[in-house]
């Protein structure tokens, strides 16, 4: 997987979060670093590699000896030290990695707390990162809070979830909590432009653009895409291949299904619908893809006074909005895989009037 291979190995790789990694480098310059972090945010955006690269630079020997020259530029990892490299080989003793979606029984956290008492073999830190804290049943999360009051101060707790609204208050109240954000189209496609080039690929921007869109704000996710698109294309990918292979309908189609609802043509909108489904697409993919273009168009619109001259009607576009978030609902329990959809199309554009 391309984002295996290509995880970044320095914070100067981290594409987007330059919040956390200013935040973090702030610590690490003024010899500051918090006894216990909370990364959140959604899936995909670099939670666990930040936090490997943090116990990296904790105990990369070269970083501690550089820390009070680094005022203007990033304190990174070496990547060459014992330290560095075993913690890259995912065999170091100080850098323990639980997956609390598999670990969650207070057991386990009780391990993990009698092993913070035991100094890093190093002589650096001991840095506990707990993935999916928040799957941690209760009485673990009561055992680990316990640390948490007064840890070691060797040890480090990296704690990473993708819903913090389910930590207790009092966990919260005892970790800095650093937010993730999806990463923007740009960002992502930027990576996968890199990613191609390194991997020798001939790829169309149309063709990023689509893994980037696919991606959803998870540069992992289009990573994973691009991976398989490799797999199915070899060195050379085109939009249509990226299309076919992730079940993503291109922006034009997306265009004639709307301006055929808007021109009222039934018969274009339908048709168009019957394309896409015989294509082999989910519709329901297909109508969340359709909700999302309606609702940027949507945006554009509603700011159009101060930033373009769309002539979009946002009344028209929220009922087209509406229209098919009701229809995708009914997908799953249709008779026919389409009916929704299409009566959703005929609900917006009405029924011809029989004439004499």
């Amino acid at each position: 997987m391309l984002y295996r291979t290509y995880r970044p190995q320095t914070f100067a790789d981290i594409e987007g979060q330059q919040h956390v990694v200013q935040t973090l480098q702030g610590a690490l310059k003024s010899n500051r670093v918090g006894h216990a972090y909370l990364f959140s945010g959604p899936r995909g955006t670099g939670k666990t590699t930040m936090a490997r690269l943090l116990a990296k630079t904790l105990n990369c020997q070269e970083a501690i000896s550089y820390k009070l020259q680094a005022k203007n530029s990033l304190i990174e990892p070496c990547n060459k030290c014992s330290s560095c490299v075993e913690i890259n080989e995912g065999r170091s003793l100080d850098l323990i990695e639980i997956d609390a979606a598999s670990h969650t029984g207070v057991d386990h956290v009780r391990e993990l707390t009698d092993s913070a008492r035991v100094a890093a073999s190093s002589g650096g830190y001991k840095v506990f990162l707990i993935d999916e804290v928040h799957m941690l049943s209760k009485s673990a999360f009561n055992a680990l809070l316990k640390t948490l009051e007064e840890p070691p101060s060797h040890v480090v707790f990296l704690l990473a979830t993708t819903e913090p609204h389910k930590l207790l208050d009092t966990i919260l109240s005892r970790v800095q909590r650093l937010d993730f954000k999806k990463l923007t189209q740009s960002e992502i496609e930027k990576k996968l432009a890199r990613l191609a080039k390194l991997e020798k690929i001939a790829i169309e921007p149309e063709a990023i653009a689509i893994l980037a869109t696919y991606g959803g704000g998870s540069l992992r996710d289009a990573e994973s895409a691009l991976s398989k698109l490799i797999s199915f294309s070899g060195t050379k990918i085109t939009s249509h291949d990226a299309s076919t292979v992730l079940g993503i309908v291109p922006e034009t189609v997306h265009r004639q299904l709307l301006e055929a609802i808007d021109r009222k043509d039934a018969p274009a909108a339908l048709a168009t619908l019957t394309a896409v489904h015989e294509e082999g697409i989910d519709l329901g993919y297909f109508a969340k893809q359709f909700i999302e273009y309606v609702r940027h168009r949507l945006v554009a619109a509603i700011q159009a006074p101060l930033q373009s001259k769309t002539t979009d009607n946002p009344h028209q576009l929220a009922r087209v909005a509406s229209a098919f978030m009701k229809a995708r609902t009914e997908l799953s329990s249709a008779p026919i895989p389409s009916l929704p959809l299409e009566l959703a199309i005929v609900e917006l554009i009405g029924t011809p009037t029989p004439q004499g």
